[in-house]
Formats: structure tokens, C-alpha cells, sequence
């Protein structure tokens, strides 16, 4: 059949650039891909990293900062965006009156992306930009809920979040975020009015205290912070749930959404934080009370009944809130150690919190018991640990103490200051908590750059960190000859 004339197939028509366009597009999820297979830890860091420095970059602005017309200083922009993107909370400026409308937005926007998660964040990311959630962007997700997927070697899928569930994972974090913070912000618009706001105000500060509380910031909107609401029992209860919510972790958060009624199907990981949590909330607060009870500057002055609220708020401030009723300065040595070690420790893993996390510190004190009853394993919950969490909870550990010892020397060398302020401080950073002692709003710049690497160290994580600058692990096929050294 011959061809009829002006019926030849035309080329498609398209515009200038378009190829090129598509090609450039095809390269960057390309490149992506690629980093995402060789170093998914990388990946997640280098996210992070841009994120801190996209935020630097509009703080820098002259029109983030309140009644100026002159940028923010550097070191002042740089620490802002790390503490903001790393949901620290501590602050080198007024954070109520140094910034404006738009410097304000960009850090409210800034606590809830940090708040996600370095690596959930990579993952949505990486899902953006690639247009799918592959099995490498899941294997990202998925390594957020349970470190132990970073390195080598089996993982017990009971004991986080299956790898076939990272979808529902990454729905859950969004929609408890917002769902939390939305009943946060609603009940907390009467306790905001009450204090004289006008209407508009009340919803912007219920708002900003909403979202620093669920996402463990400490960031305050009023001159004031939560010592205006000091009085108001239902407003610090609001900012007490929201802190211990944020502080648990996505993970747990998932499974109690699905599986609250029924306990006994809890994971391991969600027994030991739920019952590590609340056993250092109530230890925690106990040691307040008993070692602040007659220190006139913090509770002496009040009644049994406040000082045992009041301690219990700071035990759940201390976790990872960084919100405080009281100068923290005001504090007794000994009260200040706890808070420190209380710090440390941190919240769960995968959650707005910072420190070496709460079932870090359950398997190591799990390993010693094991030890003093000369069981050949660690059990929890009727389940048996793999002795390879032990060497992960121990680097953990190390890593942090490294960090915070090579922090207090540098901070103490530059400002000479005491020791056990400057102890707080660094670890507060380190553990993204925000509970200060005065020291930092002092720092020279020198100080803020050394603390602001303290803060994104603390808050990529230990063992992220470990694993993005560790080479990749070598088989080896040969064994060494075995011996024991001394020890203790």
C-alpha cells in the first residue's frame, strides 16, 4: 500500500534545551544513585551538611534579622543553623528579638526538617530526586531505625522496623509530626492567651513552642521563655508530653500506633526504651529533688508538691528538651554532674533526641549483668542480644567521649572558663539538649565554630559518623591466634 502524501510520520517537535534538560536531571539521579550505593552514611551527612548551609546562607541575610539593616555575623549565622538543623537548642543571640519574620520562618521550617532525622531526611531526599523509593533509599530509611544496619553482618529484624515497612515509616514520621505538634500547638493557644497575648501572637508563640518541644529544640519565641508559664501546670505538661513523644523515636511511635493493645508483640528495641525512658525520667527526677531541695536560688523556696513537679519537668527537660524554669547556673555541682550524665545519655534511637541513646545504655548495663551472673549471653524481655550490639554500644560510648573530651579541652583552652560549666555545655551540644549554662552566648567566634561541629557530630550520630568515614569492611578469611589480656 503506497503512502498517501502529507501522511509521513513528522519528528516530534521539541522545545530548545529540552534534551539537555533531561539529560542534566538524568545525571544528578544518576550521581545520586551512585553515592547512594557506595556510602549511603555519606550520603545522609553530606544532606545534612547542605541543609546547614543552606540555613547559614539565608540567616546571613540582612532581611532575617530584626530592626537591622547589617547581615548576621557569621559564626552567629553558622551556630543558629547548626543548633536549628541539628535541634540542639542553644543559642549565641536573643532568639525572641534578634530575628525577624523571615529569620523566624526559616528556623520554624528548619526545627521540623531537623526534627525528621538525618538519614529519614536523606531518604525522602533521595526519593525526590530519584523518583523512587529504591531498595538503597530503603536500606538509608531503614539504617535510621536501626544503626546496626550501617555495618556488616545479620540484624535481627525483630528488633526495629522491617525493611519492607520503611514506607509506612517514612508516613508515620510525617503524620506524627504533624499530628502531635497540631494538638500541642491547639492546647497550648488558652495557657499563651491568658498571659496577655493578643490572639494572633498566642497562635504564632503556641505555634514555635509546639514544634521546639515535639523536635527536643528548646528554642524560645518570648523574652521570657517558659519561665513566663512557670505558674501554668497545663502549659509545662504540654511541653513535657510533646518533649517525652519527640524523644522516643519514630520507631517506637510506629509500633505503638499499630500494636498498643497488644504488648506482649513490642520489639525488644521498643521494650528497652520504653522501659530505660521511664526509669531515668523518674530516677532523674528523684535526684533533683533530693539535691535541689534546699538550694534557695532553684527550689528551696517552694513547696514539696512544686519542687516535685518542677523536678520532674527538669528530668524530662533534660533528656533532650533544653527548655528550663530555672538558671541552670544556679545549680549544685552535684546536680549539675547528673544533668550532665542524664544528657549524655540522651533519648531513643531514631527520634528528635540526641545522646548515645537509651538502649545503648540499656545493653551495656544488660552486658554487665550478664557478666556478674556469668551467663554466656545478654537476655532482655525473653529474647537473647547478639554479643555484636555490645561492640556497637562500646564504640558508641567511645566515640561520644572522645567527641566531648576533645570539645571541653578546646573550649577550656579558649575561654579559660570553669570546668564543670564548660562540661555542661559541650555536652548539652553534643547531645542536642540546649540547657546552658550562660557560657555559650559568650563564646568567642573561635567557640561557637568548635561548638557548632560538636552539635552536628552529636546529632548525625556516632555510629553514622563512624560508618561514613570508615572504609568499606574487608573480608577476612584467616583467624589469629587467640589471647587474653588483663583486664580490670
Amino acid at each position: 500500500m503506497a503512502a498517501q502524501p502529507g501522511r509521513r510520520r513528522r519528528p516530534s517537535q521539541r522545545p530548545p534545551g529540552a534534551s539537555q534538560r533531561r539529560s542534566w536531571l538524568a545525571g544528578v539521579r544518576e550521581a545520586v544513585d551512585s553515592l547512594v550505593r557506595t556510602s549511603p552514611a555519606r550520603f545522609a551527612i553530606l544532606i545534612f551538611a547542605g541543609l546547614i548551609g543552606i540555613t547559614t546562607l539565608l540567616l546571613s541575610l540582612p532581611i532575617a534579622r530584626a530592626g537591622e539593616v547589617s547581615a548576621t555575623p557569621l559564626a552567629d549565622a553558622l551556630f543558629t543553623a547548626t543548633s536549628t538543623i541539628c535541634v540542639t537548642g542553644l543559642t549565641t543571640v536573643d532568639m525572641a528579638t534578634y530575628w525577624s519574620p523571615f529569620g523566624n520562618a526559616v528556623i520554624f521550617i528548619g526545627m521540623n526538617i531537623g526534627g525528621m532525622g538525618v538519614l529519614t531526611m536523606a531518604s525522602i531526599l533521595g526519593l525526590v530526586v530519584s523518583r523512587r523509593l529504591g531498595l538503597r533509599a530503603r536500606l538509608i530509611a531503614a539504617s535510621d531505625t536501626n544503626a546496626a544496619r550501617a555495618h556488616a553482618g545479620p540484624v535481627s529484624e525483630q528488633q526495629a522496623i522491617r525493611l519492607g515497612e520503611v514506607g509506612g515509616l517514612l508516613a508515620t514520621v510525617a503524620l506524627s509530626t504533624l499530628a502531635i505538634e497540631f494538638v500541642i500547638f491547639v492546647g497550648m493557644i488558652p495557657s499563651v492567651l491568658a498571659q496577655g497575648y493578643d490572639f494572633g501572637t498566642s497562635v504564632w508563640y503556641s505555634a514555635y513552642y509546639s514544634v521546639s518541644a515535639f523536635t527536643n529544640t528548646g528554642f524560645n519565641p518570648n523574652p521570657q521563655g517558659p519561665v513566663e508559664f512557670f505558674d501554668d501546670y497545663w502549659f509545662q505538661s504540654l511541653m513535657m508530653l510533646a518533649v517525652f513523644l519527640g524523644s522516643l523515636g519514630f520507631p517506637v511511635i510506629f509500633a505503638l500506633l499499630r500494636t498498643w493493645r497488644v504488648p506482649r508483640r513490642w520489639s525488644v528495641h521498643v521494650k528497652l526504651t520504653l522501659t530505660t525512658t521511664i526509669s531515668l525520667w523518674i530516677a532523674g527526677a528523684l535526684a533533683f529533688l533530693v539535691l535541689e531541695y534546699d538550694n534557695p536560688k532553684t527550689y528551696g523556696a517552694f513547696g514539696f508538691g512544686k519542687t516535685l513537679y518542677e523536678a520532674f519537668f527538669m528530668s524530662t527537660m533534660t533528656r533532650s528538651g533544653g527548655f528550663a524554669t530555672i538558671d541552670m547556673a544556679d545549680l549544685y555541682g552535684s546536680s549539675l554532674l547528673v544533668t550532665d550524665m542524664l544528657m549524655f545519655v540522651g533519648g531513643g534511637s531514631a527520634s528528635t533526641a540526641g545522646g548515645i541513646k537509651v538502649t545503648t545504655l540499656a545493653v551495656l548495663f544488660l552486658a554487665a549483668y550478664a557478666e556478674a551472673r556469668g551467663a554466656p549471653a545478654m537476655e532482655a524481655f525473653g529474647r537473647r542480644i547478639p554479643r555484636d550490639m555490645l561492640r556497637l554500644a562500646v564504640s558508641v560510648v567511645l566515640w561520644g567521649a572522645t567527641i566531648v573530651a576533645v570539645s571541653t579541652v578546646i573550649i577550656v583552652q579558649i575561654t579559660k572558663a570553669p570546668l564543670d560549666f564548660v562540661l555542661f555545655d559541650v555536652i548539652s551540644a553534643f547531645a542536642t539538649c540546649g540547657l546552658s549554662t550562660g557560657l555559650t552566648e559568650s563564646l568567642p567566634p573561635e567557640g561557637k565554630y568548635v561548638m557548632a561541629a560538636t552539635m552536628f557530630m552529636g546529632r548525625v550520630g556516632t555510629v553514622t559518623l563512624a560508618a561514613a568515614l570508615a572504609a568499606a569492611q574487608r573480608r577476612q578469611l584467616f583467624k589469629r591466634p587467640e589471647e587474653r589480656p588483663i583486664v580490670g
